[in-house]
């Protein structure tokens, strides 16, 4: 699939977005800003990654954390996964959240999300007075397997 991206003017210099493995299924975004910028713990902040899509119809890109700072710093996407959709020409920007202990620097090119484009599927609703009887039925959180 070919995606129209713009490389936005404060970007200049940094690669687009690119997948790290031939297995990755997220393309890595970058930080677009020109000085280092802090999250402290608690807080989130919006990332400017320097690029634009045009994203095709029935296609959403998805902006998601990366594990390693998730798992090391407590640093993730605060919304995720950020939805990008196909009629949004701004920015994409990364809206992330420190929730570990330390503040967290981020530099100018430093890996901060990825992006996954996705297919989804647009519904119409059919208003019923009754759905289908499963085994699950109306069982909720811990109802398959988790227990009590």
């Amino acid at each position: 699939m070919r995606i129209a991206i713009q490389r936005l003017a404060h970007a200049e210099g940094l690669a687009l977005p690119s997948y790290a493995t031939a297995g990755s299924a997220g393309l890595d975004l970058l930080a677009a800003i020109d000085a280092e910028m802090t999250i402290n713990p608690g807080e989130r902040k919006a990332v400017p990654t320097g690029i634009a899509l045009a994203v095709p119809e029935g296609f959403e890109a998805q902006v998601r954390p990366r594990s390693g700072l998730a798992l090391r710093h407590g640093i993730t996407v605060l919304n995720a996964p950020g939805t990008v959709d196909s009629d949004y020409r701004g920015e994409v920007m990364a809206i992330l959240i420190n929730h570990g202990n330390a503040p967290f620097a981020i530099a100018r090119g430093m890996k901060i999300a990825q992006l996954v484009v996705a297919q989804h599927a647009r519904v119409e609703w059919l208003e019923t007075a009754d759905l289908t009887i499963t085994a699950r039925g109306a069982a909720g959180f811990g109802s398959t397997g988790l227990g009590t």
